[in-house]
């Protein structure tokens, strides 16, 4: 019957949560247990980067026990490199990095102009255009009447002039206007974050924009794409690990990439502000947004 109740408090907590310091449980895992979250081993678990936030991934479901740990860091890079558990980190926090880049796109989706807004910005700059040619041409035609005498009708097609000039005004307004409030950014003039995909305001004040660059979620992803740039340059040409049946048991969160994820840049540099950008790629970011460097 405890037996029983034990597995069932292992399924509802983890099996980590139950291997207490000192248990037989815990020191029954070797480092190359398929149980034993490699990502934790070599760097961070991304279910540890975003507890509290809103992509709280809950508990990893799989061991992480500060002894081995431990013993990842004290072995030697030839031990390292036998185990190879630097691939199955880079596999599993690429996931979570290609996941955020499809968010963004279609965030970044979602902000561009409906057909219809399309359909009426062309119209407006036609008719703008239109209006334009028929000024420059009304002015000469002014011109020559003028200079043949013509005054009373030169009269007349300059009043029409000014009607067309003030038609052209209130179109350049309404243009204005529709570029100022289209999509569903609407006045807030909304932006993506390229690192972790959050929707951000040019309104906002340079606290409420450091408060985002700080926070929590923004960080780990920033860590994760920094990460998956360390490990793709000193990974390149190595051939992933061939695995026996033994290590693949247990919960797997993906399997080898060479190539991996996280194409869409390095991150580095950073900053915010008004009128530069952000994100990853060296300080770029924000697809046209802010920019200072901090």
């Amino acid at each position: 019957m405890a037996a029983e109740q034990r597995k069932l408090l292992e399924q509802l907590m983890g099996e980590q949560l139950m291997a207490m310091p000192g248990s037989s449980k815990q020191s029954a895992l070797a480092i190359t247990d398929a149980k034993v979250c490699r990502s934790y081993l070599c760097g961070s678990c991304p279910h540890d980067l975003f507890t509290n936030t809103k992509q709280d991934l809950g508990a990893c479901p799989k061991a992480h026990q500060p002894n081995l740990k431990e013993e990842y860091q004290a072995a030697g890079e030839e031990k390292k490199r036998e185990w190879a558990f630097d691939f199955d980190y880079r596999n599993d926090i690429n996931k979570y990095v290609a996941d955020c880049d499809r968010r963004i796109d279609q965030a970044q989706r979602r902000l561009e102009k409906t057909a219809e807004e399309v359909k009426q910005t062309n119209q407006l700059l036609k008719a703008i255009g239109d209006l334009q040619r028929t000024i420059e041409a009304g002015l000469m035609e002014v011109e020559v009447l003028a200079e043949e005498g013509a005054v009373n009708l030169a009269l007349q097609e300059f009043h029409k002039l000014r009607l067309a000039k003030v038609q052209k005004e209130e179109k350049e307004r309404e243009l204005k206007i529709l570029t100022d409030t289209s999509g569903p950014s609407g006045h807030q003039k909304l932006q993506v974050c390229d690192v972790c995909g959050a929707y951000l305001s040019r309104l906002d004040n340079d606290r409420r924009l450091a408060d985002h660059f700080f926070g929590k979620m923004h960080l780990g992803y920033a860590q994760m794409r920094k990460e998956v740039d360390r490990l793709n340059k000193e990974l390149k040409g190595r051939p992933p690990p061939a695995r026996d049946d033994s290590m693949q048991d247990g919960p797997q969160r993906g399997g080898y990439d060479d190539g991996g994820y996280g194409a869409r840049g390095g991150y580095g540099g950073g900053g915010y502000g008004r009128g530069g950008g952000y994100g990853r790629g060296g300080g770029g970011g924000f697809r046209g947004g802010f920019g200072r460097r901090w």
